[in-house]
């Protein structure tokens, strides 16, 4: 039996590390968990431990010399002994630059368990390069329950729907890339319609009036759905509308239609638009998919996540202890930029103790 860290950031986080938690526990290891701020306040649900936020679970983080340490962020406190692990936040959804956004290397990991075909190629090319850091392509432990037995929480929206096709909405938190305060009034429309049922959800960082907004829709027609219910809701979905939310390559994985508002890289896969009053036409093209629009969904989900088993979890777990066993082969020394970013970390943190 082993010790292992879950370490996040924000609130979103939760349902990536949890699906790796439950494999974690089922091959007989031991899951802890320290989360810092915006997630500080966060829990998981059993069977993880919860260390306490702040200092005194950091400390009882360090003390724990975990195997290893599984990030659901951009960042993690290099002190703390075993092996980094990046599971990353999202997808890629060309909200930035390669050299700003997925593809920037901070020098903190030691390996990166990428998605499929589309983020690994890059990382492989970026490793080769660095040579500090191994790449294992594993799936994302996140869409592990789109691919298992329904929990409940799908059927249940299924139920309240009746009949009717199920749509769902999410948006990013950026400002210029957000459909949310654009599409309000379109989405209140087909809501009271009740020709569909609408599950709604926005990112935890969107502005509160915005949240009150959407949670007002709520009733016969439509729900309002909390982050952490977001994979659930997304089986339950026929349709997906949103903008550059990561949301939407989650959904297409499931081979569904989404429809995007202003999306700001759109492809062959998405139904792209840009005003607010063709959302009804959109969403008739989208519960009616043609031939190519399918097909062009389909190579997408391939390219970006491949796995359909609901087990990639597993193979982070596989991954990371052919990490330890030295199966990846040697890695360099971590540049001095990382040396570096060590030092800013542990001053944000106030931690100058020792590390694992």
């Amino acid at each position: 039996m082993s010790d292992y860290l879950l370490f996040a950031t924000e609130r979103y986080a939760l349902p990536i590390l949890q699906p790796l938690a439950q494999a974690l526990h089922a091959a007989g290891h031991v899951a802890h968990a320290w989360f810092a701020d915006g997630a500080a306040a966060s829990q998981l649900a059993a069977p993880v431990r919860m260390l306490e936020p702040g200092q005194a679970g950091l400390r009882a983080a360090v003390a724990l010399k975990p195997r290893a340490v599984f990030s659901a962020a951009n960042w993690v406190p290099p002190f703390v002994a075993g092996a980094k692990v990046q599971l990353f936040h999202g997808f890629n959804v060309e909200k930035r630059e390669d050299a700003r956004g997925h593809f920037r290397v901070r020098g903190l990991f030691d390996l990166y368990c990428t998605q499929g075909p589309a983020t690994t190629a890059p990382f492989r090319a970026l490793a080769a390069q660095a040579g500090h850091f191994a790449v294992v392509e594993t799936g994302w432990p996140k869409l592990d329950p789109l691919f298992r037995d329904d929990d409940g929480g799908s059927a249940r929206w299924r139920r309240l729907a009746g009949r009717r096709p199920v749509v769902l909405f999410a948006s990013t938190f950026t400002e210029r890339l957000s459909a949310a305060p654009h599409l309000f009034e379109a989405i209140q429309a087909q809501v009271a319609e009740g020709e569909r049922y609408w599950l709604l959800t926005l990112h935890p960082k969107c502005a509160p009036e915005l949240f009150d907004r959407y949670r007002s829709l709520a009733g016969p027609n439509a729900t309002f759905v909390e982050t952490e219910d977001l994979i659930a809701a997304q089986r339950a979905a026929d349709v997906l509308v949103a903008d550059t939310t990561s949301v939407v390559s989650e959904f297409v994985v499931q081979r569904k239609p989404v429809v995007t508002f202003r999306n700001r890289a759109p492809k062959p896969h998405m139904l792209d638009f840009d005003d607010p009053a063709r959302l009804g036409e959109q969403l008739e093209h989208a519960f009616m998919p043609s031939p190519e629009l399918q097909a062009a969904i389909d190579a997408y989900a391939d390219a970006i996540h491949p796995y359909r088993d609901g087990r990639s979890s597993e193979r982070v777990i596989a991954a990371t202890e052919d990490l330890l066993a030295g199966k990846l082969g040697a890695l360099r020394a971590k540049p001095l930029s990382s040396w570096l970013r060590a030092l800013q970390i542990r001053r944000e943190l106030g931690y100058w103790g020792r590390g694992g």
